[in-house]
Order: C-alpha cells, then structure tokens, then sequence
C-alpha cells in the first residue's frame, strides 16, 4: 500500500511537472474568463475559482438543497419530505451559477471534455466529506437515452463518474442502469412534472450483481432531485442497499 502511494504520487507530481514545462511552450488560460492563468492542475484562474459559490449549510439533510437563512436543527426539505427519496444522501458541490456553471455548459454543450479532472476532483471533496468511502461498492451515473447519447457523442456525467471512481479507487460500472424512455427537457418543468416525465424512464441490469450493493450515483446538475431519485428507485429494485448521489451543481428551482 505504501509503494502504491508512493508510486501514485511520482506520477501525479510528474503529470504537474509535464503540464508547467507544456504551458511554458503553450501558455493556457482560464476556461471561463480567458484571461487569467491557471495553475498545472486544474482550468481555472484563482480569480474564477474563487467565484465558485459552494453549498454550505442549512441544507436539506437528505438531498442537500440549500435553504436560507438560519437552521440550528436537521432539517428536511418539501420535496424529501413529500417523496421520500430512495437515495440515502444527496450532495451538491456548488450552487449552478458563475463559474460552474459555465464549466458546465461547456462540458455539456461544447465538448470541453478537458474539464472533467476539475469537476471530478470536486466531486472526490463531496465523497470524502459526506459518505464513507468504505461504504461504496461501485460508482455509476445517470444515463442518457440512446438517441441523446448518439448526439451529444458522450455523457457528461458518465465522464465524471468514471473519473471519480479512479480518484477514489473504486470499481466504475457503465451499464448498471439505463434508459429505456426518451423524455423530455427537465428544464422548464415544475417540480411535480419533473417527477412525472422521468416516472419508469430508467431500468436496471445483472439482478444478481447488483443485490446488496452500495452504489455512487454521478449526475453534472441536480435540480430538484427529481431524476436522480428515479435512478435511485431503479437500482434499489434491482437488488441495490443503498444508493449515494453526487452532482456537481445544485440546479435553482
């Protein structure tokens, strides 16, 4: 274990030594502003990243939706409340606003595919933070139908899951779950229609894998937890204990 630590640090210090002398040659800039610098490690200018507005407490102790104001006590959103999720635990990294969501926008829609090791790597922070890594047997991610993911030519969060998993050192599972139904966009729906137009959308895989296990569930943007719930009830029918979310960004409502 040791030299395996050893041997992984060698290597991450090389890839930064690798990534300085290339941006000596290339100078990089940030991915949201293009103007200031980023270090080896990551796309952003220290300008930018520090715009990025985390979710800090009160939150919702379920699915983590961020509340105002001030709550010296667990608290359960409406949502949480009313549905009853089937995850254990939801957490967002980020509100959907400023930076992230512009790394966001361009992961999904412009194919900046070089932003995953940032928004993986703060997606590790939520998993190290909130659940127990012991705790998780596989990570996934919620799926694109066929079609969408014909178009789009990738699944974005299906990207950041399997980053994620190598970050935490555990097994990455690409087709646990899919989807069977093409829905419509979630964005302009209320929060009931959400629940609707996703309703026995996903399906699940290998029954007698998934029994007993504790799954990681990766989406880009969580809005009301509307999908991730489904996939939730999905891999819990399929045998699943548990089910874990992580969402880059916390969607507004």
């Amino acid at each position: 274990m040791v030299l395996a630590n050893i041997l992984g640090l060698l290597k991450e210090n090389n890839s930064i030594w690798m990534n300085e002398a290339a941006d000596l040659l290339y100078p990089r800039s940030c991915a949201v502003c293009g103007i200031g610098r980023p270090d080896a490690r990551r796309h952003l200018c220290w300008e930018c990243h520090a715009d990025i507005m985390p979710i800090t407490h009160p939150y919702c102790s379920l699915c983590g939706d961020p509340v105002s104001g001030r709550i010296d006590h667990s608290y359960i959103c409406h949502f949480c409340s009313d549905v009853n999720p089937a995850f254990s635990i939801a957490r967002s990294a980020a509100h959907y606003a400023g930076p992230i969501a512009e790394m966001l926008k361009a992961l999904k829609y412009r194919k900046a595919t070089w932003l995953v090791p940032d928004l993986a790597s703060m997606l590790s922070a939520l998993v190290y933070q909130h659940i127990e890594v012991d705790e998780i047997d596989a990570v996934t991610f919620v799926p694109l139908h066929h079609t969408r993911r014909r178009e789009r030519e990738y699944n974005q969060s299906a990207l950041l899951a399997r980053d994620l998993a190598r970050i935490i050192d555990k097994p990455y599972m690409n087709r646990i779950i899919y989807r069977h139904r093409k829905t419509t966009s979630q964005t302009s729906l209320t929060a009931r229609e959400r629940i609707s137009n996703v309703r026995n959308s996903f399906r699940y895989r290998n029954r007698s894998w998934l029994q007993g296990r504790r799954i990681l569930l990766v989406d880009d943007v969580m809005t009301t937890g509307a999908t991730v719930n489904e996939c939730a009830k999905t891999l819990k029918k399929g045998g699943a204990s548990k089910v874990y979310v992580v969402a880059v960004a916390r969607g507004m409502k």
